[in-house]
């Protein structure tokens, strides 16, 4: 396969725009945007609703002329409460339909729990055992509202829908993500697979992983996990927020995310979609573009 199929794009996330309400100051979307495109990305996703700008010709302005694409936008849903299903769906229909507007009809909606909101699950992170699993039923409540979320937004503007496993929320174990696949349609809910969050939940092998469940892969989170990091975090039994502060989330490269191989994988799958570069961390933490050029550096190092 032509390599040049996987195209590669960096997120918010990465230069300190989380969905989380947390002190520290993030960067504007002007000098983010200028900085994806400075190390060499050819995509970008929204950020939280309000980082970019939320007028369609402006936001497509922005984009375009660094010669960027909007990939998707990050849509966090306490879908556990099926009252919050109907400002969810709200929510997802108006982020939609900012990126249809805008011109980007192939963007996904990434839709996810509203991760770090329950501070039993936020405590946990990483250390999820079987008291802190939910019930079958709330289970099903959960893929529900994923379902009825994705409904919408392609009877609406034809656009799909991928579910983001993710620390911190109801849906962050291997077994979690069996769990909602198993209660969803696949025509309808994708999933966005994310290395670093599939090990941060207890996987051991996301290879092995993105092969079981490749074929409702429609979006791909590149993340590395430092396992050093994960042990110190599990002995100090540290929060989501004060693992991701010490570098859980490390460079490519740098911690055992066997990437070389899964790019090989999606490879020999002729995958055609996006990898996204997601290096999260807290607001106002690091130096953010020059880890950007890093984690480039290492996709170019192994054929990306």
């Amino acid at each position: 396969m032509d390599i040049q199929k996987i195209k590669i794009a960096n997120a918010p996330c990465s230069w300190g725009v989380l969905e989380f309400e947390l002190e520290g100051k993030a960067l504007g979307y002007q000098q983010v945007l200028d900085e994806i495109q400075a190390t060499g990305y050819a995509g970008t996703e929204l950020g939280d609703w309000g980082f970019m700008p939320t007028n369609p010709e402006q936001l497509q302005e922005e984009v375009s002329r660094r010669h960027l694409e909007m990939l998707g936008a990050f849509v966090p849903v306490a879908l556990k409460d099926e009252q919050a299903h109907a400002e969810g769906i709200e929510r997802a229909l108006k982020t939609a339909g900012l990126m249809h507007a805008a011109g980007y009809t192939n963007a996904f909606i990434v839709l996810a729990d509203d991760n770090g909101s329950i501070a039993e699950r936020t405590q946990n992170a990483g250390r999820i055992k079987p008291e802190h699993l939910l019930t079958e039923e709330h289970y099903a409540t959960i893929a529900k509202g994923a379902e009825a979320v994705a409904l919408a937004v392609k009877n609406t503007f034809g656009m799909r829908t991928v579910f983001h496993h993710h620390g911190a929320g109801y849906v962050e174990t291997p077994q979690e993500i069996d769990t909602l696949l198993a209660h969803t349609n696949p025509e309808l809910v994708g999933l966005c697979f994310d290395t670093g969050h599939y090990r941060l939940g207890g996987g051991t092998d996301p290879l092995a992983a993105l092969q079981k469940y490749y074929d409702r892969v429609w979006h791909v989170h590149f993340k590395d996990f430092d396992p050093q990091v994960a042990t110190q975090a599990q002995a100090e039994e540290w929060d989501y927020f004060q693992s991701v502060q010490k570098g859980i989330f490390c460079e490519l490269g740098k911690g055992d995310v066997p990437f070389e191989a899964i790019k090989n994988f999606l490879e020999s799958q002729n995958y055609q979609g996006w990898i996204v570069v997601e290096q999260d961390v807290l607001p106002g933490m690091g130096a953010p573009k020059e880890c950007a050029q890093l984690n480039r550096n290492y996709l170019k190092s192994i054929g990306l």
